[in-house]
């Protein structure tokens, strides 16, 4: 499995939605299940599927779909 089809496959498992939902508009509470306690859960999803512990400020930081992407860059996962 890509890092690509690691990451959505996070967002699909802890949001419980389909693929074509992925896109550039989906971001923190635009979707019920991205509320606060989801962002966690997904937070720790990505750690574990990267095997990377993210810092408290790329947590809050980590505001969509898309920016995601550029927030594990930093941690050495290449899309």
């Amino acid at each position: 499995m890509t890092n690509k089809e690691q990451y959505d496959a996070a967002f699909i498992e802890v949001f419980e939605i389909e693929q074509s939902d992925l896109n550039d508009s989906l971001e923190y509470q635009s979707i019920k299940a991205w509320d606060s306690v989801g962002h966690m859960a997904l937070m720790a999803a990505l750690e574990d599927a990267f095997d990377i512990m993210l810092e408290m400020d790329d947590i809050v930081d980590f505001g969509s779909y898309q920016t995601g992407l550029k927030t594990l860059e930093k941690y050495g996962v290449t899309f």
